[in-house]
């Protein structure tokens, strides 16, 4: 027993197989393992020689071993405040050590290990996963079976330490090795006692990984580290060794070791397979170790690996059928004088091997074909949409071809030495396709239903917006069958175009109702939409009734006209426009709106009559009778509102036409009372004889007439007078001097232009009186028409004589 730095060591079970009985007893007295109780644990590791257990177990624990020679136990105690752990090392079998007895030893001290451990370290390099006899797979189904025989259920934790990890990750390593151990306990025959006995009532696997220490040492320390604090602790429940039920006191752990070692090697079933096989297993396996890594360094290989990851290799699987066969032969004519059955496991493992180095460019190749394939769907697809075919028909024909295409190429990559599954690829094509497809038949179906959307808007906005400017009894009734007759149209229409889609009938009745609902939706749109502009439609209809006759030509106010029965008139249509907006009639409900206006606004007087029991206001209300809030456009406070801004803004115009049409009376009334006419008949009698006596005093009066009307066009009198009777004096008192004397000078030129225009001519005789005032009336309407000045110098034009008389 060797002492040095806390750390004490003893031979177990010494070389001839014999427990060290006085070793044992001489160690626990002193390390005082006698007064620990329950408190401490046992860990064991297993692994091939020179797999890194010392240089593990250093790390580890803290020990100091230089060298473990094959079957010699350890101990090291970690600290003074953990559990006080026994280390046994168990090295197995390599190619320079063989003999008969060996292998049974080996297993002998596997299953001592499993027996008297609460912990099993399991050294293993990451590339030997998956390899029968590396992974010490043989080993344990045996050791297993026996155990299960020879001692009753422990529970012992089998931590498999991964040495020298790869890029592969852990979470893809730790499943293989979990279904290897489960594969290997469901394999093993059980006693009756333990047929259902699950794996994990024996033992709890834990997986770890560590990377390469040579390569990457600080890593590989941080690791350990990490791993060593699960053990500080291990004891504790939950910990690795916290399953105590089959723990012994420390006092009895010589003897109950005793007794384990006896059992185990008293059993026959740990018998060794012959030496040959041992010899097979190690040479078959180094020349399947050699051809694997000629293989990976192979430049045939490493080209065609390095195409495959940027573009599809034509002949891929053929290609690399042929690499494969190579080195799989060379194996078989090296190996060919081995042991058949060893040789044709190692040659397995060496396929599998190859078969997973070479996987993942056969997964390249399959993306490549899935991707092109996708892309050339894609394209005839499209094609065959352009081409007019149905939609239906054109995604079935070209899935069908595309997904055809994918089979035939994924043929041409799969290699004759592996049976692999493209289906999960192909499935992937599928789901890509099938989303294209939905991707594309929403955009169909969204197009379709936009441009039977746009078509109705086109055919109902502008004829509904002019049916309600229109505005009479048959409004709603012509936009009802304006609705009904484009949307029967629209959904024909939509109907045929989505029969190329083979849409279920569920889903294509709730299509063709949205549309019929977009329909509808358009046109109470377009109503609020107008209602919002009805003071505007009230006034026009108000303007165009007013001031135009029935002939559509404009009023002219002459006095004759009734303006108060227009004004009703225009105003009861104006009204009829306010009824008609004030709610949606696309119902065959009758409502009593249009009365119920006319009685408060425009007759207020007969609703009072007919309705004097009633004092409420019927249009003090936020809503109509039987009418929904969802169709009313305008309620009625809002028309009693509109009505009044109405009143308000219209009055101006039947002002304007009341002061025009008084106006006209002034000017056309210049014909005296008749009473007047019958005074002057009766008192002016003689003065009418005296001038009929008289014919001069006619000449007279005549030609003052005319002067008079001169006077009057020319003085513009009436026009002067339209602004008021004391602006009107003034204005005449300042023109009527220089006019008089304009006309008077006109009079005295044409007198004096005549007879020197005509010197031959004899004077007028005084019978041609009556031609004389003809001659000056016609002087005098021309003088009318001229510019005269005034003494001021102003100028004064005036209109001609035809234009006052209208």
């Amino acid at each position: 027993m060797d002492k040095k730095d806390d750390c004490c060591s003893t031979h177990l079970i010494d070389g001839d197989g014999d427990f060290n009985v006085a070793g044992i007893e001489k160690f626990m007295k002193e390390v005082k393992l006698t007064e620990c109780g329950l408190s401490y644990a046992v860990v064991a590791i297993m692994g091939p020689q020179s797999s890194g257990k010392s240089t593990l177990l250093n790390h580890l624990f803290g020990t100091n071993f230089k060298e473990m020679d094959a079957f010699k136990g350890r101990q090291a105690l970690l600290d003074s405040t953990a559990a006080f752990l026994f280390l046994i090392s168990l090295k197995l079998l390599t190619a320079s050590k063989f003999h008969q007895d060996d292998t049974a030893f080996e297993k002998q001290s596997a299953l001592f290990a499993l027996a008297v451990s609460d912990i099993v370290l399991i050294n293993m390099w990451c590339h030997d996963i998956g390899r029968e006899q590396a992974a010490n797979k043989p080993l344990l189904k045996t050791v297993f079976q026996v155990m299960m025989r020879l001692f009753s259920p422990r529970k012992t934790t089998l931590m498999f330490v991964i040495r020298d990890k790869t890029r592969t990750p852990l979470e893809n390593l730790e499943p293989v090795l979990r279904e290897d151990i489960q594969k290997i306990w469901d394999s093993v025959p059980k006693p009756e006692a333990h047929k259902e006995t699950p794996l994990s009532e024996f033992f709890n696997v834990e997986v770890v990984a560590l990377s390469s220490f040579e390569e990457k040492e600080d890593q590989f320390k941080e690791q350990v580290a990490s791993l060593r604090q699960r053990f500080f602790h291990s004891i504790a429940p939950g910990g690795l060794a916290g399953d105590r039920r089959g723990a012994v006191p420390a006092s009895g752990f010589s003897f109950s070791g005793q007794q384990i070692w006896k059992v185990i090697k008293e059993n026959k079933d740990l018998d060794l397979p012959a030496h040959k096989v041992m010899v097979a297993t190690v040479r078959c396996e180094e020349i399947a170790n050699e051809k694997f890594s000629s293989f990976i360094e192979n430049e045939e290989w490493r080209q065609l690996e390095e195409t495959v990851q940027s573009q599809p290799v034509p002949g891929f699987g053929k290609r690399l059928s042929s690499i494969l066969n190579v080195w799989l032969s060379e194996y078989d004519a090296e190996a060919t004088y081995f042991d058949e059955g060893v040789r044709s496991s190692k040659r397995k493992q060496l396929e599998e091997k190859l078969l997973q180095l070479v996987q993942p460019a056969y997964q390249f190749m399959l993306g490549h074909i899935r991707s092109g394939t996708f892309d050339k769907f894609k394209e005839a697809f499209d094609s065959a949409l352009n081409e007019g075919r149905g939609f239906s028909v054109a995604a079935r024909d070209c899935t069908v071809y595309s997904m055809s295409q994918f089979d035939e190429a994924s043929a041409g990559a799969d290699i004759d030495q592996a049976n692999w599954d493209s289906s999960r690829v192909r499935d992937k094509l599928r789901r890509d396709i099938d989303a294209h497809i939905a991707q594309v038949r929403e955009a169909k179906l969204s197009e379709l239903t936009t441009m039977y959307e746009t078509k109705l808007n086109e055919a109902l906005s502008a004829p509904v917006e002019a049916l309600l400017d229109g505005a009479s009894d048959d409004t709603w009734p012509s936009i009802k069958k304006l609705l009904r007759r484009e949307t029967e149209t629209a959904v024909t229409g939509f109907s045929s175009s989505l029969s190329g889609f083979e849409i279920d009938k569920v889903t294509k009745d709730k299509m063709l109702s949205k549309l019929e609902y977009h329909a509808r939706g358009l046109v109470e749109a377009k109503a609020k939409e107008e209602a919002g502009r009805v003071l505007m439609r009230m006034k026009d209809r108000f303007s165009t009734l007013f001031s135009h006759d029935s002939d559509s030509m404009p009023r002219v106010w002459t006095g004759k006209e009734d303006i108060r029965a227009i004004t009703k008139t225009a105003r009861s249509a104006s009204l009829k426009i306010l009824s008609i907006m004030a709610a949606i009639r696309l119902d065959d409900d009758a409502d009593n709106i249009e009365n119920t206006l006319s009685l408060a606004l425009v007759d207020p007087k007969a609703k009072a009559s007919t309705n004097r029991s009633v004092s409420a206001d019927p249009l003090a209300s936020s809503s109509w009778d039987q009418i929904p809030s969802s169709k009313t456009l305008l309620t009625p406070v809002q028309c009693k509102s509109l009505w009044r801004q109405f009143q308000t803004e219209t009055e101006y115009t039947v002002t304007q036409a009341i002061a025009a049409q008084e106006a006209s009376r002034r000017n056309n009334n210049w014909l005296p009372p008749p009473w007047a006419i019958v005074a002057l008949l009766v008192l002016g009698f003689n003065e009418f004889m005296t001038l009929l006596r008289n014919p001069l005093y006619l000449g007279i009066i005549f030609v003052g007439f005319l002067l008079v009307k001169a006077l009057w066009v020319q003085l513009d009198i009436s026009g002067e007078f339209r602004n008021g009777v004391l602006p009107g004096i003034l204005s005449l008192s300042t023109k009527i001097l220089p006019t008089t004397m304009n006309l008077l000078r006109k009079l005295a030129e044409e007198g004096q232009t005549r007879p020197n225009a005509n010197p031959q001519r004899n004077p007028p005789v005084p019978t041609t009186s009556l031609q004389t005032g003809t001659n000056y009336s016609v002087s005098s309407s021309s003088a009318s028409s001229e510019v005269t000045s005034s003494e001021n110098g102003n100028e004064y034009s005036s209109p001609p004589a035809h234009h006052k008389a209208q």
